[in-house]
């Protein structure tokens, strides 16, 4: 086969965290602003972790500088671990075990994750599954705010361990949310996305092309990403 990279969503693809990324934003962004409830009606599903904070800084009428989003990263990276670890919503998504599995016996195949999570807080939230060190590499909301641009600096790690140029390999984006179908043609990669993370099915397919299914334990989800 192609050599292949595959990247993974984090939430509401591979976890749910019980809503413990989002009490974690919203304490570190009220903790340095001062200002509270600002994310009370906002999904965050599909968006970078800077652009939460663009949105939420613009809603109160501050500017976005740096200086003010490393301060409130540095506030909610404090602050998350103890949110996950009492969240007791917290679980691992179906099929997620068992793709895994199957995806890590196939050479030519790179597994890294696809996610708007900064790096240190993605892996926080997989850390308590024990999911973290199952990835050795990704495309993060740290190396960029706009989706397209991180998951492509995920899959050029990825053709990088494979030892091939990307233009030579297949990417695979498998995300819950429109924005990451839409992100995944954007960098005219495939898309195999799951109703795991509050999206229909209906919704997930008029985002775009690519295969869908209700979770990653659907007969055919695995044939789906490794294109068999």
């Amino acid at each position: 086969m192609r050599p292949t990279v595959l990247l993974f969503d984090i939430d509401g693809t591979l976890v749910i965290t019980g809503g413990a990324g989002r009490r974690s934003m919203a304490r570190a962004f009220e903790e340095v602003t001062g200002e509270a409830d600002v994310f009370t009606d906002f999904r965050f599903g599909g968006m970078t972790d800077l652009g939460i904070l663009r949105a939420g800084l613009e809603r109160v009428g501050r500017l976005f500088d740096m200086d003010t989003i490393e301060e409130i990263f540095a506030a909610y990276l404090s602050i998350l671990p103890d949110e996950v670890a009492k969240a007791e919503g917290y679980r691992v998504l179906p099929g997620v075990e068992a793709v895994l599995e199957a995806v890590f016996e196939v050479t030519e195949v790179a597994v890294g994750l696809g996610t708007g999570n900064v790096e240190a807080g993605g892996r926080i939230k997989l850390r308590r599954a024990g999911l973290s060190e199952r990835f050795a590499f990704g495309g993060f909301g740290s190396d960029a705010e706009e989706r397209v641009a991180l998951l492509r600096r995920g899959a050029e790690r990825g053709a990088g361990r494979l030892g091939a140029d990307l233009a030579a390999c297949r990417v695979v984006i498998i995300g819950d949310t429109p924005r990451d179908v839409l992100a995944a043609e954007g960098m005219g990669a495939d898309c195999v996305a799951v109703g795991t993370g509050g999206h229909s099915l209906d919704e997930l397919r008029a985002a775009g092309p690519g295969e869908v299914f209700q979770d990653l334990e659907v007969p055919g989800v695995i044939d789906a990403i490794l294109a068999r």
